[in-house]
């Protein structure tokens, strides 16, 4: 009976001991159960029935309650969905007042800037409405000239991916009358170097062709018509031409013939020389072609075609370096010279005031070659050699467009000679 012992099994007292009761009291326990049974379910249904009719009589309430409950949160709610309403209305409204103003103020600003931009810009606002830019850039005298000659010229201008036509005319007219730094003229433009050329050169084309005529041989009316009278009480109505020439520094050619022909002993340089006649009145109604510094006067008069314009009668003013008189003498026309003093020990009273007359009178010419020369100060630089070879399919040089050029433009400005309104005008 060792019970500690793993092993230890119980053996005594194995079976049932119990008493098994009888079927009657088992009938009367399970009885009793029923009805216990039956009074509690009868309890917790009747327990049941007052709940529920409790809770009828608080749903009722309570329906009321929920009822009134949401008529007044509806009510409420309506107010202050119309509270909010008012108020995002009234926020939208102050917000659209902002909106507004903000963009307003940013539209004047963008005006005023864009107003800013155009002043700076290169184009027809940067010269519009100021007299003293246009004459400054373009050497012009007013801004409704530039305007006639540009829309003389932008049909025949090439199209630019860079510059529009106005910009192409400007370019060419500031490089003329300032004679600035190619790449300055680049940064201005914004433009490369090839393409500055290549406007420059078109544009001087286009010049040359459409206003070169302006440069033109009066008819003998006219002349007549418009003679100053300081020429009238000299020469009467007979004077046709002022002639001089001047000339235009080159770089030396490296080929022989180029560098003899070009090289002025007068000037102790290479250049261009070219004759240059005006009228009485200070207009350039002649310009030769370019010549080798080396030429004469002489030799340049006879070879450049003027004297196929002298009509029978014509006086023509000249400097002493024109021994023209049998050329011009050939076309029945007659020469004005200065007389020589050389080997004379005196000249006579009327020799004297002949000279000082014709001196007066010719130095017109150089007051026009000298307004030339310094309207477009490109004329006093060195010229490269590229710009004195013949142009392809022409026999005129870009120098020699160039120098018609700013003759055509001189002659749109006021005259140096006569001062406006003491001459009679002429309809040609």
């Amino acid at each position: 009976m060792d019970e500690t012992n793993p092993d230890w099994v119980p053996t005594l007292h194995m079976g049932h001991s119990e008493i098994l009761t009888s079927n009657s009291d088992r009938h009367r326990r399970r009885t009793q159960q029923r009805a216990a049974v039956g009074a509690q379910v009868g309890q917790t249904e009747d327990q049941h029935h007052s709940h529920l009719a409790k809770e009828a009589v608080g749903q009722s309430c309570v329906g009321q309650v929920e009822a009134e409950l949401a008529t007044a949160n509806v009510e409420n709610l309506d107010l202050t969905v119309r509270h909010t309403e008012a108020t995002r209305q009234t926020k939208d409204c102050v917000c659209c007042e902002q909106s507004r103003a903000e963009v307003n103020r940013l539209l004047e600003e963008n005006r005023k800037l864009q107003s800013q931009l155009k002043k700076t810009e290169l184009n027809e606002h940067f010269l519009k409405d100021d007299t003293e830019k246009v004459r400054y850039y373009t050497g012009l005298p007013c801004f409704a000239i530039l305007l006639a000659v540009f829309d003389n010229v932008k049909a025949f201008l090439p199209a630019s991916q860079k510059l529009s036509h106005f910009q192409m005319l400007l370019l060419t007219l500031m490089r003329l009358r300032l004679d600035l730094p190619v790449q300055h003229l680049c940064d201005l433009f914004n433009v490369s170097h090839k393409t500055l050329s290549s406007v420059f050169t078109d544009t001087i084309d286009v010049l040359y062709a459409r206003l070169g005529a302006l440069v033109h041989w009066p008819e003998r009316h006219c002349l007549q018509a418009t003679m100053p009278p300081q020429f009238i009480e000299i020469f009467g109505k007979r004077v046709a031409i002022i002639v001089d020439c001047f000339e235009i520094c080159t770089e030396r050619p490296s080929n022989l013939k180029a560098h003899a022909q070009t090289y002025s002993q007068y000037k102790g340089t290479h250049t261009m020389k070219y004759l240059v006649g005006i009228t009485p009145l200070g207009a350039i109604s002649f310009i030769s072609k370019g010549w080798g510094g080396s030429a004469s006067d002489r030799h340049i008069t006879e070879n450049c075609g003027i004297l196929q314009r002298l009509l029978p009668g014509d006086v023509v003013l000249a400097d002493r370096g024109f021994a023209i008189r049998n050329p011009v003498g050939m076309m029945c026309a007659e020469v004005k010279i200065p007389a020589y003093t050389k080997g004379f020990c005196q000249l006579d009273a009327r020799d004297i005031e002949d000279k000082r007359a014709i001196a007066h009178l010719r130095i017109h010419v150089e007051r026009v070659i000298g307004t030339l020369r310094n309207k477009f100060k490109m004329l006093h630089t060195t010229m490269p050699i590229r710009l004195l070879l013949p142009c392809e399919g022409e026999d005129v040089t870009l120098l020699d467009k160039i120098v018609k050029v700013c003759c055509v433009l001189v002659n749109m400005c006021p005259s140096v000679v006569v001062k406006p309104g003491t001459t009679e005008t002429c309809s040609c």
